[in-house]
């Protein structure tokens, strides 16, 4: 099979200096799976938005299907059958699935007014084409992020894409999700699709990728087949050292019971029993890890854990004090920090810089304010302890959180939550969307935390990371407690699994500590 893209010697270096490529070269043969992984900042991002004309490097050539291209911005790529779906999906939630995919090339009724239901037709075709089944009438807001990702994969394949440049697909995916779109990518490549696939979780890479290049410090380390590298090998390659991948040994002493949810239930707003008579204790040094297909309940129950919302029936207690009903300030005085799972939606505000998401939750503290003004000078020299403490790359403590890599942006979150001295933590994938290196300084910190008395709750879709970290396991399935693992040492992910799926369940289990 002939190369279709040719990058060679590209060089990308940014106006405050950050040198994001250095002499980076790939070639990319076509009808093939060509992952690209490395850690946060290593110039996986920088790369594909250079060859989707996003920017403009100062160096390189790109070569497309023989011949070399110059792309002044994107249309220039699509035109040629280069389509991306990128980390941070591209729709306009307020509008239908349909007009999302017609978007810019709109089939009309006349001059003037939009052909609704041809846009719809084409969706559907569009959809049985590459079986990928999305609801045409249904608005993007409305629709899990697995759906939404199709859309956009759609739309590129809509313009003709015969490159599809995924970035970070699978960052925000539920297990289950990812096996759907994994089955999609292989359907592409057998129908004479090329795809691009930039990730940094290598168990997905080895199970689906072709070939492999690995990035390290803006520059291409090496390309391999797959079949040639160990997960281990591609890990120390990235990061230019081994990885602890083993499980935490258990805690050596425990205190007593932090946090203590009795009986709660929560109705939503559609009249919906999203939770179910939940019980569960988390004691001082432990991780209580919770296993769960995502939509189960999770994020209701952290809402009324950490106060933003409140629960039906039932009591939350912090050290005997009951919290329910608390305002989310209230339950943060009281010593509980959280690490939200959506990092863009909950955890940053992205247009402020890394100084203001830093103190947003104690700005008003003597520490940061004097004589009712912020006391910047010290804000500075925090936050840039934060950077160093926290491996975050970034050019300067003022940097807009958003203009961040996603894993330095999650790195942010982090420190602002475990820098509070909380005596709760609550964590909410908290690796999600982290490369390799980054994902083991979080585990180390969760494990500092717990071995430091702290109360650790672990909410994550990552069945190896719920197995490595936790002292517990409590599963959850349809907005109930369902299993209860109090020996994890010999737990795997095939244990958890029915309790997952709702096809066994414990009778009466639930999360109590009994002494």
């Amino acid at each position: 099979m002939e190369s279709i893209l040719q990058v060679n010697n590209i060089t990308m270096v940014y106006p405050a200096g950050v040198i994001a490529n250095k002499n980076v070269s790939v070639d990319v043969t076509e009808k093939t799976i060509h992952a690209i992984v490395g850690e946060n900042g290593a110039g996986k991002s920088t790369l594909m938005k250079a060859i989707f004309g996003i920017i403009h490097p100062q160096e390189g050539d790109i070569i497309y299907k023989g011949k070399k291209v110059n792309f002044k911005n994107p249309d220039d790529a699509i035109n040629v059958g280069i389509g991306m779906v990128h980390q941070h999906l591209m729709l306009a939630p307020d509008l239908t699935v349909a007009e999302n995919l017609i978007l810019g090339v709109e089939p009309r009724k006349g001059s003037l007014f939009l052909d609704t239901d041809k846009a719809v037709r084409i969706t559907k075709e569009v959809s049985e084409r590459y079986g990928l089944d999305v609801p045409a009438d249904k608005k993007i807001k409305d629709l899990p992020i697995g759906v939404r990702q199709r859309v956009e994969i759609l739309k590129a394949l809509y313009r003709n894409a015969e490159l599809l440049i995924l970035d970070e697909p699978t960052a925000v995916l539920t297990p289950q999700e990812t096996v759907i779109l994994f089955k999609t990518l292989f359907r592409l490549k057998e129908n004479g699709k090329t795809i691009l696939f930039i990730s940094h979780k290598l168990s997905e890479v080895k199970q689906l990728a072709d070939r492999i290049t690995v990035m390290r410090d803006a520059r291409v380390i090496t390309t391999e087949d797959a079949s040639d590298v160990t997960e281990e090998e591609i890990a120390h390659l990235m990061v230019g050292r081994d990885i602890d991948t083993a499980r935490l040994d258990p805690p050596e002493k425990m205190g007593g019971v932090r946090l203590s949810v009795k009986n709660v239930s929560y109705i939503d707003d559609e009249n919906v029993q999203v939770l179910k008579n939940i019980n569960f204790d988390i004691r001082a040094g432990e991780i209580l890890g919770i296993a769960g297909v995502d939509g189960n309940g999770q994020t209701e129950l952290i809402d009324i854990l950490t106060g933003l919302s409140r629960p039906t029936e039932g009591s939350i207690s912090m050290d005997g004090k009951n919290i329910a009903g608390l305002s989310p300030r209230q339950v943060r005085e009281l010593g509980m920090s959280h690490i939200p799972e959506d990092r863009m939606e909950n955890g940053v505000a992205d247009t402020a810089s890394l100084e203001e998401n830093f103190i947003v939750d104690r700005y008003y503290k003597k520490e940061f304010s004097r004589y009712g003004k912020l006391d910047w000078k010290y804000i500075r020299k925090y936050s840039k302890e934060l950077i160093q403490k926290f491996n975050i790359l970034t050019q300067s403590s003022r940097t807009p959180a958003g203009s961040l890599s996603g894993g330095n942006i999650q790195k942010v979150v982090v420190a602002r939550e475990l820098s509070s001295d909380p005596q709760i933590i609550i964590a909410a994938q908290p690796t999600r969307g982290v490369d390799i290196g980054s994902e083991e300084l979080i585990h180390v910190l969760l494990k500092d935390a717990r071995d430091s008395g702290k109360a650790v709750f672990l909410i994550s879709a990552d069945l190896d990371e719920i197995l490595k970290l936790s002292s517990r396991i409590i599963v959850i399935y349809n907005g109930e407690i369902t299993a209860h693992f109090k020996d994890v040492s010999k737990v795997t992910g095939k244990d958890l699994g029915p309790y997952m799926l709702g096809v066994k369940k414990e009778e009466g289990a639930h999360g109590e500590i009994h002494s």
